[in-house]
């Protein structure tokens, strides 16, 4: 097996294990149970756990924890405020070092993308499949495949730019995406941009969570709050939900302020995952 099938399976089985302590979270799951679930021996999954997150599963599910993730919420506050004002150069290496936000014209957005030529294609990650899609003026949208369905990932994208021209470029495509994940092997040194469609609000709140650092997590009230407008967090949270870059604009890093992890458009297994292995550097 390859590096980069050995690494989706990896992930789909991680996937798999997170899914099934989701479904059974009121009993005492051992690492057995956990890893028969996967139809692996403990030994065989501790050793691809250690592979993959660079700890083994059950310090994992220690970062997954209500009472973990309550003490990351306790520090959030502080966490923001550090970052804001020290111009998002605070702990971690900030997103805002390496993403440069290109937003459309009131124009531009009326029109969905007419006239415009979008380029993309499917990449592997540490978190599975992804779908990545740039215009001339930067990266457009960077999504996590779901269920492995790369037909309903990218027919979700063109439902999202209804009049643009797409290509398949697989080879560039793959290329972004090893620069954006592989982390050990590249450098920021020279930023990403992106193209973003949104409303005005939008383009704010997802440019309040390149505040956020690796290795933390905030709430929605949080980032309304830090925005200036703390009643609006329905608003917030709609906004980071509609977020079409995953992982470069870190929308996994929001929680509910209850300290559960839930409510990810790549799904809530993804979002655990993403979350675990991002403390798990940092631990």
């Amino acid at each position: 097996m390859d590096t980069k099938a050995r690494q989706l399976d990896d992930y789909n089985r991680i996937e798999q294990a997170i899914g099934f302590i989701e479904a059974n979270f009121r009993s005492q799951l051992d690492l057995e149970q956990i890893a028969a679930s996967v139809h692996l021996s403990k030994f065989h999954f501790d050793r691809l756990f250690k592979r993959w997150a660079g700890v083994s599963p059950l310090q994992f599910q220690q970062f997954l924890t209500l009472d973990y993730t309550k003490q990351q919420l306790a520090a959030s506050t502080s966490v923001l405020n550090t970052a804001f004002d020290a111009g998002l150069s605070g702990p971690g290496r900030l997103h805002d070092l390496f993403v440069n936000f290109d937003a459309m014209t009131p124009g531009e957005f009326k029109k969905q993308g007419e006239g415009l030529k979008i380029y993309y294609g499917f990449g592997h990650t540490q978190f599975g499949t992804c779908l990545l899609a740039t215009t001339h003026r930067g990266i457009c949208h960077l999504g996590f495949v779901a269920g492995n369905d790369r037909s309903q990932a990218l027919s979700s994208l063109c439902q999202m730019w209804p009049s643009a021209v797409f290509t398949e470029q697989p080879r560039s495509a793959q290329s972004i995406v090893k620069r954006i994940f592989d982390r050990d092997k590249t450098s920021y040194d020279k930023p990403f941009t992106l193209h973003l469609k949104g409303t005005n609000f939008q383009v704010n709140v997802w440019r309040a969570l390149l505040g956020i650092p690796e290795g933390s997590v905030v709430s929605y009230q949080d980032i309304a709050a830090h925005m200036g407008r703390p009643s609006a967090v329905r608003a917030v949270a709609g906004a980071i939900a509609a977020n079409p870059v995953s992982y470069l604009i870190p929308c996994h890093r929001v929680i509910a302020k209850s300290g559960k992890i839930h409510n990810y458009r790549w799904g809530t297994a993804r979002k655990k995952a993403l979350i675990g292995w991002e403390a798990a550097r940092y631990a």
